[in-house]
């Protein structure tokens, strides 16, 4: 298996995931609800904690649940852990190895919280440590930068919030998902296309806001993994803030601009963009207006904003992928990094 075959196969795991799993994260929503938690506290390393941005958007947007993802270091080096009564203590981690993410899942346990791990190792340490596990089902990943295990953790993530809130539209907009992403890998051949325009570059922003701020983090994650192109993420709020400073002429910026609430927004950043500082805009988008501002459009099917993510970065991970070999890069042994890393 290389990088590129594990990012065609996430429609066939989506779907194995949503026949396979729900029925387990239905019963583990029954036991969330009967304790009632009045907050999440997450705690995740790399890929894994973008996905815990998107968690932080669709669990506050649509369970109501406020999010705060947590500094492990409390926990390991500086031995203060914050109390975490009332709380549901989640761990995200593809491997379940991650020893300081497995302490704030026991430090919870002993301080009474409920439990929950997220992870594709059922076995590990960090399922041993929580009350309920969560397996998100990718198989085995080969490449060492993530990408199906990614996809899997938010459709689970999705899943989970599904079932909290019994919420069957929901389910059967999640289970469109895999044909979604079906058609963005249609345009594979089309993105490595667009990839060859990018082979000099060496920095970029990607820019994402609301679900996707989260896949701004992972594909800015994907390119400095493989391509190491110093791949900046930001909201566009935040970008407004400052950073939009160092922008100049040509400078790449990187967007996913799907339709819903936070469009409008994300719309401006890009005209504003075009017309006062002529950059280089790749544009992840279902709507004309933004993709007809983008040198390199990428076209989104039409969907629910909540569900894009998992859909917007398969073409951030594709771009990513022909970006590492248009630059002579080894995609399958990225320089300096292993595929589980275990930090305390």
């Amino acid at each position: 298996m290389t990088l590129h075959s594990e990012i065609l196969e996430q429609p066939v795991r989506i779907a194995e995931l949503l026949h396979s799993q729900r029925q387990q994260i239905e019963a583990a929503a029954e036991v969330i609800r009967s304790r009632s938690p009045r907050y999440v506290f997450l705690a995740a390393r790399g890929t894994s904690d973008n996905a815990g941005r998107y968690a932080n958007y669709l669990w506050g947007a649509f369970n109501q649940l406020p999010l705060a993802l947590a500094t492990p270091s409390l926990f390991t080096y500086y031995k203060k852990p914050p109390i975490l009564k009332d709380g549901l203590v989640v761990g995200i981690s593809q491997s379940g190895k991650s020893p300081d993410v497995v302490s704030v899942l026991r430090e919870g346990r002993s301080q009474g919280c409920l439990t929950l791990a997220i992870t594709n190792n059922s076995n590990s340490e960090l399922a041993a440590s929580a009350d309920l596990v969560l397996d998100i089902k990718a198989g085995s990943e080969n490449a060492v930068a993530a990408t199906k295990t990614y996809t899997t953790e938010l459709m689970t993530i999705a899943m989970l919030s599904a079932a909290l809130n019994k919420d069957e539209e929901a389910w059967q907009t999640l289970a469109q998902v895999p044909q979604w992403m079906t058609q963005m890998l249609q345009h594979d051949a089309e993105i490595a296309r667009l990839a060859e325009r990018f082979r000099y570059m060496k920095e970029c922003v990607v820019l994402g806001r609301g679900f996707n701020y989260a896949t701004a983090f992972e594909w800015a994650l994907k390119l400095k993994e493989l391509t190491y192109v110093v791949a900046e993420p930001y909201s566009s709020a935040d970008f407004e803030h400052g950073p939009i400073a160092m922008v100049e002429g040509g400078f790449p910026v990187l967007a996913v601009a799907p339709s819903g609430q936070v469009f409008d927004s994300m719309l401006s950043m890009l005209d504003r963009l075009r017309r006062q500082h002529a950059v280089e805009l790749v544009v992840i988008s279902n709507e004309k207006a933004a993709l007809s501002l983008a040198q390199s459009p990428i076209q989104l099917a039409q969907m629910p904003e909540w569900v894009s993510p998992m859909v917007s970065i398969v073409a951030g991970q594709l771009f990513a992928s022909h970006l590492t070999r248009i630059m002579g890069y080894n995609a399958e042994a990225p320089r300096t990094i292993i595929k589980v890393t275990e930090t305390l």
